[in-house]
């Protein structure tokens, strides 16, 4: 299986720079596993292809201002995006350049804020310690900056459109895109139509950033992203298991707790720790039914993970009609439900 088996053409005009108003207005793209069928719609449409008692799982995961701009003690600009905590001061970050981020160098944010590398990893990954005094989140809020995908070059004026309505829990260092498209009032307007919610966690970390440079897909390595699951959630879950109702992951996020936890019969368990899955064709889905989703990059393990719910060439008929039609694509773009 090879890197190149997932490509496709995409016009540049067609990558969302700016997010559309209201969050639910965007475009949906809606495939019929079964029927083998596309339906063009609205993304405030959706409940027209739910079923009651549908389960839809999302991710309360929360976007940290995770992209730092600073110096290095010679004068050097670096720019510097965390990843995951390890303990109170250490994060692991990738560093730009990375060839500034060597073990001892010192860096400097901002008054408040400044940090040493401890260490140099895989993947252009670093281990740096903060030096601060106060509470770091705070100190985080007023120096860090949204940690926009590159391929976005447009100023974001309001930082919660890269936040989901519902998120809880500060980690990530991208957003869940898929629940981008949800408001409060068609989260309500779902719930009064007989669909549940249940809440996971995963904090979206290097294996979002990551390309994919092998070849052979087979040789991708993912990195490790945080998980967890409440026993609230895994009751909710199983129920709709036992009773032989969908379970739906809005986003790829909340699709790998899901497989991460899940047996073999589809049940999961509370759990928390984290997870390296790595979804391409072949994989077995033990849990999934549905999958609400945006449109993911060309060669990515994304669009291998969409691949194995719905087979490669259908995905790639189905991206090639997205273009067609103009739909607008990546973290700001039109979304699919896929079921």
């Amino acid at each position: 299986m090879l890197k190149s088996d997932f490509y496709y053409d995409l016009p540049e005009e067609l990558i969302a720079q700016t997010p559309v108003e209201p969050r639910d207005s965007s475009r949906l793209l809606v495939y019929d596993r079964e029927a083998d069928r596309i339906t063009h719609t609205v993304f405030n449409r959706i409940g027209d292809f739910l079923k009651e008692g549908d389960l839809l799982v999302i991710n309360n995961t929360r976007v940290i201002p995770a992209r730092l701009f600073g110096y290095t003690e010679h004068g050097a600009r670096v720019e510097t995006l965390l990843l995951k905590r390890l303990n109170y001061t250490d994060w692991e970050c990738i560093m730009r350049p990375a060839k500034k981020g060597l073990p001892g160098k010192k860096l400097v944010y901002s008054e408040e804020l400044s940090a040493t590398v401890k260490s140099t990893g895989e993947n252009g990954i670093r281990i740096i310690s903060f030096d601060f005094k106060g509470v770091f989140e705070e100190i985080l809020e007023r120096v860090g900056n949204v940690p926009l995908p590159p391929y976005i070059t447009e100023k974001l004026n309001d930082k919660q459109r890269y936040q989901t309505v519902y998120a809880k829990v500060d980690g990530s260092a991208a957003a869940p895109t898929a629940g981008l498209h949800f408001t409060q009032r068609l989260m309500s307007e779902l719930k009064s139509e007989g669909i549940e919610f249940a809440e996971v966690l995963l904090h979206v970390g290097l294996s979002t950033f990551r390309p994919v440079k092998e070849e052979n897909v087979l040789d991708h390595k993912m990195h490790t992203e945080y998980y967890e699951i409440s026993e609230q959630a895994a009751q909710t879950i199983n129920k709709a298991v036992s009773e032989g109702r969908r379970v739906i992951a809005v986003g790829t996020t909340s699709g790998r707790v899901l497989e991460s936890v899940a047996d073999e019969n589809g049940y999961v368990k509370a759990d928390s720790g984290e997870t390296s899955i790595f979804i391409y064709p072949g994989y077995k889905f033990k849990i999934i039914k549905g999958i609400i989703t945006n449109f993911h990059l060309p060669e990515s393990t994304l669009i291998m993970y969409v691949s194995a719910f719905c087979g490669r060439e259908n995905t790639l008929r189905m991206y090639g009609e997205a273009v067609k039609e103009r739909y607008r694509f990546f973290s700001f773009g039109d979304a699919t439900f896929l079921f």
